[in-house]
């Protein structure tokens, strides 16, 4: 398994059993090293440097959040604000980001059929993602998978169970 950074970005993770759940998986997974952005940054001030020593230590990056208000919860989209800087990530012609993969783990609240262009959303999660994805796209980083995961106010433990076993699942891509 790639070395791996969990970014995980939640205002109200003490509300979500969905994310607890999830975040469990994580724990025995070798080469992952979880960070909550939100412990780590309460009052949203990033620590730039140690942020970009940290990622060019990892094969790969997991952005694991939920949707807030149709977009990236804030403090994370500070954080590629931030990280993301293009006079940082370019040395020379090379962007030291490039080879870097990414998976993105993103739960909502509502059900699949609201986010389509006839629900109740007119929109899907998917283009919700634009910007993380356009993100990562013009920094090279390969996005591999986007993972979503709906009704997750509504999800009992056979479900979290199932998402687990996937959660494993995904990280085996190469």
């Amino acid at each position: 398994m790639k070395k791996t950074l969990v970014l995980f970005a939640h205002p109200y993770f003490e509300h979500s059993t969905t994310n607890v759940r999830l975040l469990e998986c994580y724990e025995n997974m070798p080469n992952v090293t979880l960070r909550d952005l939100y412990e780590d940054y309460p009052d949203f001030h990033i620590h730039t440097f140690r942020e970009r020593k940290r990622i060019i230590q990892y094969e790969r990056i997991i952005f694991h959040f939920p949707i807030i208000w149709f977009g990236l919860p804030p403090l994370l989209k500070l954080w590629i604000d931030e990280v993301f800087d293009m006079r940082w990530i370019s040395e020379g012609d090379q962007n030291i980001l490039s080879g870097k993969d990414a998976l993105i783990i993103v739960s909502v609240g509502g059900s699949e059929s609201n986010y389509t262009k006839e629900g109740k959303y007119k929109t899907s999660a998917e283009e919700l993602l634009t910007g993380l994805r356009v993100s990562l796209d013009i920094n090279n980083i390969e996005l591999k998978k986007t993972h979503i995961i709906y009704n997750a106010d509504n999800l009992d433990d056979e479900k979290l169970d199932v998402f687990c076993q996937e959660l494993s699942e995904i990280l085996k891509i190469e």
